[in-house]
């Protein structure tokens, strides 16, 4: 690279500045949001008596209740509060439903001077008994209704029933849970989880949960809250809508498009650059990349599949090997691992062209790190297997299924991926430290280290819980992992990534580059931070996080929206004439640059429109746990991660080729483009989309239980719908999936030596 090219003007402080300012205000409201969460929490009590104060249930016995949950992962199956899977039901707005039933029934045969109430007057008693919280803190005592105890009762039947019974759940083997004790004590955890659904907060006119789930027979309506914070959370929008554009107009030189050109350096392999052994040594990297891909692909195949017939496959019975909850476990895990492993490889890659030095053993490093990834992955992924089918005994929380939705692998196994992240960074540090020393490249290289030590630091409060820990807590620090963790901070790194990438290539030189992604620093985390909080609308936590979040959550769909910006700028960055020589872009790496662009738009349609749409509180209060929620995250999850780390796989790879060898390969790569985009696409009009208005009309005249319903699942035109969805399934897996894995095994088993450290 010449000298002109790393000639950059000077870069205000004031963009270090204003994201630090950013961070520690959004941290300190979401820490504040946090702390209040363990006494917003709902309430477990000592003792749950009924009327006479005979004891019914115990503290001790609401957690083995949540051990059962948790261990079985039932949150991969149902879903807890609106949060988990969608095949089986949400238990708490199931066991609600039937605590009412019950109840209206029980009032219904009540005799009062020989006339029987009738229905209405039976429905407005019991939602008035419902709603009263007779939970006395003094006492730390729970007492519980006649028909509550009644429900109690005959709903250790039915859950008895619906897990060991003659007819097999949904999904699940016959006889998943077949001890007695189990099936009590998980019982009396829907019982806890219900009646914080519905009792109303002391002094309050809404339960723990902001009266989630729509439930009229209990008196389950939306609160205030949730009408009020969805109207003002669009003035947010506006605002900032109306401030960005402004900005964007006054100052045109933001975003990729830069100020200046970037010198000559256009060559599409890189040839200026001699291959290190670590660069090397990261192909095995994106080989895994390849073989996980398609691993992922094939268990949503077979999800997609329960989803019609949750009884056989193709008339074939899996549930017994391959049980819905533990399929489910896998495509979400595995998503996470060949993206994240995609990212590892690309940051291992691209840091010695930022730090031009190779430091002393570092590929020896790398090595070692893919034998602990190897190690962490298969290790978790047999655990999990292991643990759902109780061969773990005590051990079930540390070896294998811990069971919260995306952090399902064994403790010892997140202490182990922790570990491994340190070890990533310390091997970035030791790449990028010479690059940091050298004015005019130590901004950019320094962004790079602090961005990927944001990803082990912000995986910690992984940690931060156990299994008896109230879930509304452990449904915080689950969300700072998968909003923060996933949503924040890989999000900036895939920024640095995207940026490394570009001045590599020679189309944005250092001052664009650290600009974007400061300027995306600011955008995302200033919003996202504190939006964190809209996923906890409803699960025990009070109106100030639902206010906090809705109006900020609004304004994560400003940066978004600038992402078709982006978008356009990938097109004319790859366009632009060289400074030095007049030339357009080679178009090497112009496959890199098209997955770049599909990023821009996912992010804007499945982040941006999709993730508005479920965002506002009154939406999510209807759909949450719906396909509206599976729509949103397919488009953000896959088409925005996903996307990003075959672009960075594609980058890599094609960096590792002379154009011999990859002219045979860019066929498959072309092909896996399109057919993944088309499939995507395919899913979302053919059926997350629609499927999801069917489901949210469904939970708005019946009610949320009966949405999530397998007899509203396995009928009417949601069904059909699910069906169709096979024709997108099949052209993202057969023209999507395949071509990109032949095309990495490809690559790497015909890398030209000419590209190998040993060729000089």
């Amino acid at each position: 690279m010449t000298a002109s090219s790393e000639a950059t003007s000077a870069l205000s402080p004031w963009w270090r500045h204003a994201t630090i300012l950013v961070m520690i205000a959004g941290f300190s409201v979401l820490s504040v949001i946090t702390a209040l969460t363990y006494s917003n929490a709902p309430p477990i009590p000592e003792r749950v008596t009924d009327a006479a104060g005979a004891t019914l249930f115990d503290r001790q016995t609401i957690h083995r209740g949540q051990e059962v949950f948790f261990k079985y992962a039932l949150m991969e199956h149902g879903t807890l509060w609106g949060h988990g899977a969608y095949l089986g039901p949400d238990y708490s707005a199931e066991y609600l439903h039937r605590l009412a039933e019950i109840c209206i029934d029980h009032r219904r045969r009540e005799r009062t001077g020989g006339a029987s109430p009738d229905e209405a007057a039976a429905t407005v008693r019991t939602a008035r008994l419902l709603k009263e919280n007779r939970y006395d803190p003094g006492t730390d005592t729970l007492v519980f209704t006649p028909c509550e105890a009644a429900s109690l009762a005959i709903q250790t039947r039915e859950w008895s029933d619906y897990f060991n019974g003659g007819t097999a759940a949904p999904g699940l083997p016959r006889g998943f849970i077949d001890d007695p004790d189990e099936l009590a004590d998980l019982t009396t955890y829907f019982a806890w989880a219900a009646w914080a659904a519905v009792a109303n907060r002391p002094g309050k006119d809404y339960s723990y949960t902001n009266n989630w789930p729509y439930e009229p027979l209990a008196g389950n309506r939306p609160s205030s809250s949730t009408y009020m914070w969805s109207a003002l959370s669009l003035i947010t929008l506006l605002v900032g809508i109306g401030a960005i554009l402004f900005l964007f107009g006054k100052f045109d030189y933001l975003g990729w498009g830069g100020e200046t050109s970037p010198a000559h350096y256009h060559d599409s392999a890189l040839s200026g650059w001699t291959l290190t052994p670590s660069q090397w040594a990261t192909g095995k990297y994106f080989g895994v990349v390849a073989a996980l891909f398609l691993l992922q692909s094939l268990a949503g195949g077979v999800l997609a599949h329960y989803r019609v017939e949750p009884g056989a496959f193709y008339g074939i019975d899996i549930a017994a090997w391959l049980p819905y909850n533990l399929v489910r476990t896998w495509h979400l895990q595995l998503a996470i691992f060949w993206i994240a492993t995609a990212w590892v490889g690309g940051g291992l890659f691209l840091a010695p062209l930022v730090g031009r030095v190779e430091p002393k053993g570092q590929r020896r490093g790398v090595d070692l790190l893919f034998g602990a990834l190897i190690v962490v992955v298969l290790g978790s992924l047999a655990g999990e297997w292991l643990g759902i089918n109780d061969r773990l005994g005590e051990l079930w929380f540390w070896l294998g299924h811990q069971g919260s939705e995306y952090l399902d692998l064994g403790r010892l196994w997140q202490i182990l991926l922790a570990a491994g992240l340190v070890l990533w960074l310390f091997l970035m540090f030791r790449a990028l430290r010479p690059a940091m020393k050298v004015a005019g490249r130590s901004e950019l290289a320094s962004l790079f280290l602090y961005a990927a030590a944001a990803i082990p630091v912000f995986y910690l409060p992984a940690l931060f819980y156990g299994p008896h820990t109230n879930y509304a807590v452990i449904d915080n620090w689950r969300f700072w992992i998968i909003h923060l963790w996933v949503e924040g901070f890989f999000e900036l790194f895939a920024t640095v990534l995207v940026a490394t990438m570009f001045h590599q290539m020679g189309l944005v030189n250092v001052t664009t580059a650290t600009r974007v992604v400061y300027l995306d620093a600011i955008l995302y985390l200033g919003a996202g931070i504190i939006g964190t909080g809209h996923h906890w609308y409803f699960t025990g936590q009070g109106t100030l996080n639902m206010g906090l979040a809705a109006s900020f959550s609004a304004m994560e769909v400003v940066p978004l929206t600038l992402l078709t910006l982006d978008a356009w700028d990938f097109v004319r960055v790859k366009d632009r004439p060289c400074a030095d020589c007049g030339g357009l872009f080679a178009g090497g790496q112009i496959w890199a640059i098209y997955f770049l662009m599909a990023v821009g738009f996912w992010n804007f349609v499945g982040a941006g429109v999709f993730g508005f749409l479920i965002n506002l509180p009154i939406v999510s209060y209807f759909e949450v746990g719906t396909l509206l929620t599976s729509n949103h995250g397919h488009t953000a999850m896959f088409g925005v991660f996903g996307m990003l780390a075959l672009a960075v796989l594609v980058f890599c790879l094609r960096a590792t080729q002379t154009d011999r060898v990859w002219n045979g390969t860019v066929r498959y790569v072309r092909l896996g483009f399109w057919g993944l985009n088309a499939g995507l696409a395919l899913m979302v009009v053919t059926d997350l989309f629609p499927g999801g208005i069917l489901q949210l009309a469904d939970s708005l005249n019946n009610g949320y239980w009966h949405a999530r319903r397998l007899t509203y699942l396995m009928s009417g035109t949601f069904h059909t719908l699910e069906w169709v969805r096979i024709a997108a399934d099949g052209v993202f897996l057969l023209f999507g999936v395949v071509p990109i894995m032949v095309a990495a095994l490809r690559s790497l088993a015909r890398r030209d030596a000419a590209r190998s450290p040993e060729a000089t």
